[in-house]
């Protein structure tokens, strides 16, 4: 406690509260009185009549002294300053002279007047710092309002003083139409089986706009039998549109991931048929051919003695004949090649760069173990489009094609020391080898500029190999075909 003025009771007049353990403070100047109680050192000050209204206006024009009681002490000849210090917002008066007890009951009451007043504030910075409103309703189905926090205008746009007694609007008016029966049968049960409630709906704001709320309350029953909702309502339209987002971002992704798979799964059906129908022209068509080359063969060697313009004709059949089971394996091996499903994709690739058109550096560093057949294939045909446009476009003198397979991916890359200057976008070729390599979730890159060369880089996921080490086997690693 804080004694301002009042020299002329002397020390005997506080004696009593200081033998019951109260702290008191004798100031003589306002300023002083004023920074002691901004630091907390005294909840009640009883002042004199001549820094009553001084000291009780300044208190009252600080927020950090809101907590503070304050009891003016003036005589019975005084009653224009008591009530000019009532008006400036003292919080008690008091009689010169009193009694020891009055002194004391009065400082108690100042006390517990002063605590209740710092419980207040505390809940109201709480509740001004809450990120949602909180309320306190009639159990009824209009949620009349008996006290609602002003964060509820952030959430709905109405102000708090709407809702206050339903003087403007109800609270169940701006609920969503299709949520309002849900709220009503959601919160009654709760309140019949005693328990806590929590639930989400949405809430019609003041421009037209939709929010979602969650909602959390209890009933209380009041003295008079009344049932009241305490609750909180919390504005979640952020998470929920965030949520909703999440859903649709799922949805995308499983269609997606089934489109790839389809893509991949059209991928290997076409392998498939083109292994079938290399095999069939292996095994039918060009077998048969074969046959009938060697039987005209055979038939020309066994009969020298016809004269040549016989012989011409059917020489030239078996010419064509040999030109045509060229032309029928070219085809064949362009379909899908044998040696790659047979001897795997470092065989391919060395058979491939002994037929390119320029010199080529091979260098391929594969796992022991195969690559799935997707991978090999489309990595056999990224060199091969690469390798088939050297020779068409790059007047390359020579090419290098390095294969290796590392961090769970393979990596193909094709270099040549041609004129440069490829285009992507033009032709078939390339932009179908780049669907086949998307159909793997693989990626093609191409730097080609003026003057400076081809490289084509394609990288294929392969992190479903037990290992991705890519030490070589002796089969594996090529210097110059």
């Amino acid at each position: 406690m804080l004694v301002l003025g009042l020299e002329e009771l002397g020390d005997a007049a506080w004696t009593e509260l200081a033998a019951s353990g109260l702290g008191v403070l004798r100031l003589a100047a306002t300023t002083e009185a004023l920074r002691t109680m901004a630091e907390g050192a005294a909840q009640v000050v009883v002042t004199g009549v001549r820094q009553a209204s001084t000291l009780t206006s300044a208190v009252r024009a600080r927020p950090e002294l809101a907590a503070v009681h304050v009891i003016v002490a003036a005589d019975l000849a005084s009653p224009d300053v008591l009530r000019d210090a009532l008006d400036a917002g003292a919080d008690d008066v008091m009689r010169i002279p009193f009694e020891p007890e009055v002194l004391a009951m009065r400082v108690a009451a100042g006390l517990r007047a002063a605590r209740l007043r710092a419980g207040e504030a505390l809940l109201r910075s709480l509740v001004d710092n809450i990120p949602g409103a909180l309320y306190r309703c009639a159990c009824d189905l209009d949620w009349t309002m008996e006290w609602l926090s002003d964060e509820i205008e952030e959430i709905t746009g109405y102000p708090a003083g709407d809702f206050i007694d339903s003087r403007v609007r109800t609270f169940a008016s701006i609920e969503h139409p299709d949520d309002h029966e849900y709220v009503a049968r959601s919160v009654m049960e709760s309140v019949a089986t005693g328990r806590p409630f929590s639930l989400e709906y949405r809430l019609v704001h003041r421009d037209g706009t939709v929010r979602w709320v969650l909602e959390r309350g209890h009933a209380q029953t009041a003295g008079d039998g009344r049932r009241w909702l305490d609750g909180a309502i919390f504005d979640v339209t952020a998470r929920r549109a965030a949520e909703q987002a999440l859903r649709e971002r799922e949805v995308i992704e499983a269609q997606l991931a089934e489109v790839r798979a389809s893509r991949t799964r059209i991928l290997d059906a076409a392998d498939r048929a083109r292994r079938d129908i290399e095999r069939n022209l292996h095994d039918g068509a060009q077998q048969r051919l074969l046959a009938v080359a060697l039987g005209l063969q055979v038939w020309l060697a066994t009969h020298r003695e016809l004269p040549d313009d016989t012989r011409a004709p059917l020489s030239a059949a078996l010419h064509e004949l040999r030109d045509s089971l060229s032309e029928l394996r070219d085809l064949a091996r362009g379909l899908h090649p044998a040696v790659l499903s047979d001897h795997g994709l470092a065989h391919a690739l060395r058979a491939l760069a002994l037929r390119a058109a320029v010199p080529v550096a091979l260098d391929v560093a594969l796992p022991e173990e195969r690559l799935p057949m997707a991978i090999e294939a489309a990595a056999y045909f990224a060199v091969s489009e690469a390798l088939t446009n050297v020779a068409k476009y790059a007047q390359a003198s020579e090419a290098s094609v390095t294969v290796e397979a590392h961090d769970g991916y393979l990596d193909v890359s094709v270099v040549d020391d041609g004129v440069g200057g490829a285009d992507p976008a033009a032709g078939s070729g390339l932009q179908g080898l780049r669907d086949r390599l998307a159909a793997l979730n693989g990626t093609l890159e191409i730097e080609s500029d003026p003057g400076a060369g081809t490289k084509l880089h394609a990288r294929l996921p392969a992190r479903e190999l037990r290992g991705t080490a890519a030490t070589p086997s002796p089969a594996a690693r090529g210097g110059r075909a």
